[in-house]
């Protein structure tokens, strides 16, 4: 079973407008979604819906936290979530027809016995793998991530940014930064997919513990996959995109998925990819069909570098 901790979930909130978001207007729409939402949660949700048995927790809070979980359970998502005070954050995204505009809030802060807490319901449910992922609360620290990582036995997969991920200790099965997180966690330059590959190269090795498998999503350049067994582009589908929210967790689900099923390392970049081009063709975190992935899988072009 793969087990999601997302600390600072999220109530993603996104408007579409048909027309330019302008300073100092009023913008009516009625095209507005309400999505559970959070790096992690987002991950269980695609996991779900590939028929990957998973769970979701983290930290929720109040009436917005409520709302979140009760969505979840609606999808027959299993989720044990840890109660706090203060509000889960509410995250907004408005696409308009002159661009993608985000707010999201910082969230509440969490306590040292909300963490003890949370650490406890993830040895309680014993994964095989847990996989944390997004941006941290108040009150929170890599010290938080590294102590989840060392409490069991379970491979522990991050997707966090890239100044977390220099300062993490633990050893990991996984991390999967996106192309600006790989720069900033690498201290190297990530123009080219070569430098993205070097970059990656330079991150599992490059600290205290150790990445064994890094995982980057380069939008339109597709994603790499490095590690011992080498490094692997997959390039990008030819997709509509509506929504580039939450690409980034359905890459990961996808690799996690086909690794939970036994499948190599290039079919797993290759199946991240399918999954997430499947995401990004819907507008905001909503979990879209996934019946043409077998075929979309076969579509994607691979490279052994």
């Amino acid at each position: 079973m793969i087990l999601t901790v997302t600390p600072n979930p999220a109530l993603d909130h996104t408007l579409t407008v048909d027309e330019p978001l302008e300073p100092e207007q009023v913008t009516r729409t009625d095209a507005a979604r309400y999505d559970p939402g959070g790096k992690g949660i987002n991950v269980s949700k695609y996991l779900n819906a590939l028929e990957t048995e998973t769970l979701a927790t983290g930290f929720l809070g109040d009436a917005f936290g409520a709302f979140l979980e009760r969505r979840l359970r609606d999808t027959d998502l299993a989720t044990d979530f840890v109660k706090i005070d203060g509000v889960t954050r509410l995250n907004t995204t408005i696409l308009a027809s002159n661009g993608e505009f985000k707010v999201n809030q910082s969230g509440p802060r969490v306590s040292a016995s909300s963490v003890d807490a949370a650490v406890d319901t993830v040895v309680r449910h014993d994964p095989e793998t847990v996989v944390v992922a997004g941006s941290l609360p108040p009150g929170t620290g890599s010290e938080t991530v590294d102590r989840i990582a060392d409490s069991g036995a379970w491979d522990t997969v991050v997707d966090v940014d890239g100044p977390l991920l220099r300062r993490l200790n633990a050893d990991y099965a996984l991390c999967k930064p996106n192309r600006e997180e790989l720069a900033v966690a690498a201290d190297a330059p990530v123009d080219t997919v070569e430098q993205c590959l070097d970059a990656a190269e330079r991150l599992r090795d490059g600290r205290n513990g150790r990445y064994e498998r890094v995982v980057a999503s380069l939008g339109g350049d597709g994603a790499i996959l490095v590690s011992d067994n080498g490094a692997y582009h997959a390039s990008a589908l030819d997709t509509s995109v509506v929504d580039t929210v939450g690409a980034g967790d359905a890459l990961l689900s996808g690799v996690l998925s086909a690794f939970a099923r036994g499948a190599s390392e290039p079919e797993a970049i290759k199946t991240g990819i399918a999954v997430a081009a499947a995401v990004v063709a819907v507008s905001g975190t909503r979990v879209p069909t996934f019946k043409d992935v077998s075929e979309r899988i076969e579509q994607v072009s691979l490279s052994l570098l």
